[in-house]
């Protein structure tokens, strides 16, 4: 069995999920669908939630009439047979009358997470009535079911397989099966989710716990490429990386594929294909255990970093200061993505600033605190490039004139990563995809 994942922009417009239709009834194997939300549906659901949270109902009311209406032009658009469009009548009239009853009561975070959970309820169900209007034989399976996190928002694997597989026996005639990405339950039972971006974390889960033949992720872009084609004009997509080398990547900003997504196919060896709804045939990128050729692959970036510099001139003789500090990022569970150390300083990078007043107030004691906000972490990633001395002198050529804030270097020997104003990002991609891949 596969596991097809689409995302949202795949199945955003009636014509794209009926090409989604065609896509997984022309398998050869039977299959697992795993939808995301229709594309916007999920934004319109947080902004729905953050009115709701402010009080702010009658807005909160006219977001959700808005919404309404998409979906029913969508369902108009989608469906012909008049009783398909009554049971997809009967799906709107249920999730939306399910949120405006949410207006009558007091907003909580779990009910925030009822909401976000809509948008993948809503574009499952729809999709199973077009399959049923088009004769197409499936079974639907509702992700909340079998997928869950426990107390740390930890998915439980072992528990995943059992429930699923259990599922699957029982419908073991069936060659289609459908199921949400994103949501899940958390260790109380309710309805919960694995952030933005978890349809792609749910997909590889999917895959791991069937041990699937390959997981497919299915976006609007023909795999991953070697740069960020919104800002660079001549990119490519790669044909094949390594687990270690996609990590790395996801981590460190490829849109294409969310970060949490590669450990479960990795640790059962699962391979996982990126291609593109809209170009079928397209080879997209194949990730599986073994690297291809040593160099560098792509160049991503993440946005929205904050660097902190801790300066003491205590640091030169004082036992276990590093392990000081990490414990206060510890405490506040804000991950650091990179480090740079000296005989008086220590620098180091989050990606939120969701924590930091306290982070500052408890890292004052050791020294002087300087923090710089809007940076950007550029990754040059590829098999073994930080050994390679050809591309470091690429490199240093690449960054002329831009001011680099940090270099991370030799902590992988699929990485270097440089750290600069986000002023810079876009020079600086442009630059390296002409001194590192010859493309200007």
């Amino acid at each position: 069995m596969k596991v097809m994942k689409f995302g949202g922009t795949s199945v955003g417009r009636p014509d794209r999920m009926q090409q989604v239709a065609d896509l997984v009834t022309n398998q050869q194997e039977p299959v697992l669908v795993v939808l995301s939300a229709l594309s916007g549906t999920t934004n319109a659901l947080v902004e729905i939630g953050e009115q709701l949270s402010k009080g702010n109902k009658v807005e909160a009311a006219t977001l959700i009439d808005k919404l309404e209406q998409h979906y029913q032009s969508f369902v108009k658009e989608l469906l012909q047979a008049e009783n398909s469009r009554k049971e997809a009548a009967g799906i709107l009239e249920e999730h939306f009358g399910f949120l405006r009853i949410i207006l009558k009561i007091s907003f909580s975070e779990s009910i925030s997470k009822d909401i976000l959970a809509q948008g993948e309820l809503l574009s499952t169900k729809l999709f199973c009535v077009f399959l049923s209007e088009k004769k197409i034989d499936h079974v639907f399976l509702p992700a909340l079911d079998f997928m869950s996190i426990d107390a740390n928002d930890e998915p439980e694997l072992t528990k995943i397989s059992t429930r699923l597989t259990e599922w699957i026996k029982k419908n073991d005639t069936k060659k289609l099966l459908v199921t949400q990405g994103y949501i899940c339950r958390n260790h109380r039972g309710e309805v919960d989710n694995l952030k933005r971006g978890g349809s792609d974390y749910t997909a590889s889960l999917v895959a791991a716990a069937i041990r699937a033949s390959v997981c497919e992720i299915w976006t609007d872009i023909d795999g991953m490429h070697n740069n960020d084609p919104r800002v660079v004009e001549k990119t490519f997509p790669i044909e094949q990386l390594s687990f270690d080398e996609a990590a790395e990547l996801a981590y460190f900003g490829a849109k294409i594929l969310h970060p949490a997504s590669i450990w479960p196919a990795q640790q059962y060896q699962v391979p996982v294909r990126l291609l593109n709804t809209m170009d079928p045939v397209a080879k997209g990128t194949l990730i599986t255990a073994q690297p291809s050729a040593a160099g560098v692959k792509a160049v991503a970036a993440k946005d929205n970093i904050i660097a902190i510099r801790i300066k003491s001139s205590r640091m030169l003789l004082a036992y276990g200061f590093l392990r000081k500090i990490f414990e206060v990022f510890e405490k506040y569970r804000t991950p650091i993505d990179m480090i740079t150390t000296s005989e008086v300083a220590v620098s180091v990078t989050i990606d939120s600033d969701l924590q930091l007043p306290y982070i500052i107030q408890e890292l004052e004691p050791f020294g002087t605190i300087e923090v710089d906000k809007n940076q950007t972490i550029v990754s040059l990633v590829g098999h073994e490039i930080a050994t390679t001395p050809s591309i470091l002198s690429k490199l240093a050529e690449s960054v002329n004139e831009i001011p680099i804030r940090m270099v991370s270097y030799g902590g992988s020997p699929h990485n270097i990563t440089l750290l600069v104003p986000a002023t810079h990002k876009t020079a600086l991609l442009r630059q390296l995809n002409t001194g590192i891949f010859g493309l200007s």
